[in-house]
């Protein structure tokens, strides 16, 4: 199965940051991505600096014909729609979406100057994304380093595991 994960921290001219990842779903479906799972929605601090407007997070379990670098090409157009800025790295944005896994392959390509590391690299270290991966996966194992999801975020620190939240759609 391919994992993403989906998170917005400002809202669009589309609606809030629920909004937004409802939107950025409904056009995966639209170009023929089939959703097999859907996690909760979880907040969390802005990363890194927390000053910033907190985070709506979820990931979703896909399955499609596409490609990595077609699905790429998907994911920064939906972004794109979505008013998704690229100015400076870890800015608050509309739209952000991350390949998280693809089938459990090991990938690393560029596409349209942007550089796409599967699984994501950051992701072993992010609440945002194991939580919710968890909740829809529960025994996900990380496709390079063999860890079982629990292992991973048994691992974060924390103030990772407490600053996260699983929250209702308002």
């Amino acid at each position: 199965m391919i994992f993403l994960a989906l998170g917005s921290n400002l809202p669009s001219k589309f609606g809030n940051r629920f909004r937004n990842i409802e939107l950025a779903i409904n056009y995966l479906q639209k170009y023929k991505i089939e959703l097999v799972k859907k996690s909760s929605y979880y907040e969390t601090l802005s990363y890194p600096d927390k000053k910033k407007p907190k985070f709506i997070n979820v990931v979703v379990g896909i399955n499609t014909n596409l490609r990595p670098v077609e699905l790429a090409s998907v994911i920064l157009k939906i972004e794109d729609k979505l008013e998704r800025k690229r100015e400076k790295k870890n800015d608050p944005r509309t739209c952000d979406i991350d390949i998280i896994d693809f089938d459990g392959q090991i990938l690393n390509f560029k596409y349209k100057n942007l550089s796409f590391v599967v699984p994501h690299e950051q992701a072993i270290y992010r609440n945002f994304v194991l939580y919710p991966l968890q909740e829809i996966s529960a025994k996900w194992k990380h496709p390079k380093t063999n860890d079982f999801i629990n292992i991973l975020i048994e691992r974060l620190a924390k103030e990772d595991k407490n600053s996260i939240l699983k929250i209702e759609k308002s």
